[in-house]
């Protein structure tokens, strides 16, 4: 029965990886993978070498450290907050609406951030007009602001997402510990944060480690769809993954868009051990392995 899902994991995954040695060659399109001229560390050489290197590592690190511990907060108070609605109906109505910015295209995320940014009708410039009487903000123009943007987007996109999967994982909990409570006179915040939130805590933990396993990884379409590409963001905007776009688009450099791939899948695989272990020291039953 597995093996249909071995072949596709290999042929998937597996396969593709002989194309990490571009990392380790001067590439060029005539002699092709194998006849390309061997260069060593060069890619990595050059790629560090760069105030790039700093920046997209630094970006890339710092947004999802804080998109993690964000997600988390809001979609496990989402999820405790959906387990109190007890009409079955009003309940899946705010599932379904909470799970809706997740399927959503993240072209469409961009030009809905677009509507509301926009410096000459956007809707965010002209309440600060009217309400403030304040000159509007070119939002596009402006990196400072870029953080924040990307964090609430993401959040908005994420979190309802996130408290489905948390919210599954409580209503499986025995009904019998919250009767016991109740009838103890434990109040509904006791009842959270001394039945619930333990409870779900292998949950927690493994949907942490997970996210911290992509942790040098970042969502493409965030950073670079919805900013629109523009080049006064980038250096609030660029990541690891937007910079190896970029490179293979502007600058066609296979080799060294490649090594930054490689040091990202190399960096993430032994955060993914750390973590594991740390875990694993903690709670030897919460660790995937």
């Amino acid at each position: 029965m597995t093996v249909p899902g071995i072949i596709y994991l290999f042929i998937n995954n597996y396969i593709p990886m002989y194309g990490v040695i571009l990392a380790f060659k001067d590439y060029n399109y005539v002699d092709g993978i194998w006849g390309s001229a061997w260069s060593g560390l060069d890619n990595f050489k050059f790629l560090f070498n760069t105030e790039d290197a700093y920046i997209i590592t630094r970006n890339t690190l710092l947004y999802n450290t804080v998109f993690i511990l964000l997600n988390l907060i809001l979609s496990v108070l989402i999820a405790l907050l959906i387990n109190e609605i007890k009409d079955k109906v009003i309940s899946r109505f705010y599932q379904s609406t909470f799970l809706l910015p997740h399927i959503i295209s993240m072209v469409v995320v961009a030009y809905l951030v677009f509507s509301f940014l926009n410096a000459e009708n956007g809707l965010v410039n002209r309440l600060l007009f009217k309400w403030f009487s304040m000159d509007g903000i070119s939002w596009y123009g402006e990196p400072k602001y870029w953080p924040y943007v990307l964090v609430i987007v993401n959040a908005w996109k994420n979190a309802g997402y996130l408290s489905i999967i948390y919210f599954a994982s409580i209503i499986g909990i025995d009904k019998e510990y919250y009767e016991a409570a109740t009838i103890d006179g434990a109040s509904k915040w006791k009842q959270m944060t001394r039945i619930t939130i333990p409870l779900i805590m292998p949950v927690i933990v493994t949907m942490t480690l997970l996210a911290v396993s992509t942790i040098l990884r970042s969502d493409f379409g965030l950073f670079y769809q919805v900013p629109m590409n523009t080049g006064a963001l980038i250096p609030t905007t660029q990541t690891i993954d937007t910079f190896v776009y970029r490179a293979m688009l502007q600058s066609g450099d296979i080799g060294m868009s490649t090594a930054a791939g490689f040091y990202q899948s190399v960096i993430c695989f032994f955060l993914i051990l750390i973590a594991n272990a740390a875990v694993r020291r903690i709670n030897k039953q919460s660790a995937l392995f």
